[in-house]
This record gives structure tokens, sequence and C-alpha cells, in this order.
């Protein structure tokens, strides 16, 4: 009978550690970032920032899928981050002098193509996924509405 609970003890740890495995591979696609901006850009709409904001650091809300969280930031340089589904300790700071793994501005990057003509358009750099906690490259779709930028990237 102690076999029999060990066996069944075991095959359960395997299920879990293998499920939880298969959701830690589970990337999102380019497509979903998008779609997942144009999602949080109609929220914004219909809600305004504030609500939109909460909604964004909600760590268990609708802008958070696979390795997707968004993020927003005011369209300036050293302008601060107003929201941020993958770190909260980030919320109130100006990240303009920030750099990624190969010494990249990448938060001035996106800054610009925010305030471009264009007001949209996709950032490389490198950055920790907060799935598998390993510093990977990173391409970041950001588009402005008003003066404020909304972001959301895939892992490669």
């Amino acid at each position: 009978m102690r076999q029999f609970f060990k066996s069944i003890l075991l095959a359960f740890s395997l299920a879990l550690f293998s499920q939880g495995m298969a959701f830690a591979a589970e990337r999102a696609t380019a497509q979903e970032a998008t779609d997942m901006i144009k999602k949080v850009i109609a929220y914004y709409k219909a809600n305004g920032a504030e609500k939109t904001f909460a909604a964004v650091n909600d760590p268990k809300g609708q802008f958070i899928y696979k390795d997707l969280y968004v993020f927003a930031g005011a369209v300036k340089p050293g302008g601060v981050t107003l929201a941020h589904g993958g770190n909260p300790k980030l919320l109130g700071k100006s990240l303009g002098e920030m750099r990624d793994g190969d010494g990249k501005f990448f938060v001035r990057e996106i800054n610009e193509v925010a305030a471009s003509k264009a007001g949209k358009g996709w950032v490389d750099y490198k950055w920790v996924n907060p799935v598998t906690k390993a510093l990977e490259p990173k391409s970041t779709y950001v588009e402005r509405v008003d003066d404020i930028y909304f972001a959301c990237g895939v892992y490669k």
C-alpha cells in the first residue's frame, strides 16, 4: 500500500513538473504582442488612464498572457514608467538611462519610436524573461496614444 502511494505521488509530481515546463516553454508570437497592444489601447480609450494602468499592473489580469506583459510610459525624454505588468518595481521611475545586456539605451529608443511621426514600431534589445529568468533577445512593439506609449514584446 505504501509503495502504491509513493507511485501515485511520483506520477503526480512528474505531471506537475512537465506541465510547468510546457508553460515555461510556451512563447507568445509577434502577432499576439501587437494584438495585446490593440487590446490595451481599446481598454484605455474606453476606461481612461487610471483604470488602464491598474489593469496593466495586475499580475493576474487580462494584459498578462504566456510570456507577454504590457508596460506603459510617458512619451518624452526621461519619461517615467506609468504601468508595468512584468516588474512593478519600475513604476514611477525614469528609465532613459537604462541599458540592456549589450549596453543599448533601449528605453530611449522606445521613446523615439513612440515620439516619431508614425508613433509605432518595433524595438530590439535584451531583457530578462520573467518566465525563464534568463537574459534573452526581445522584440517589443510600441504604440503611442496621446502622450503615453504602450509596449509589449516577444522573447526570441
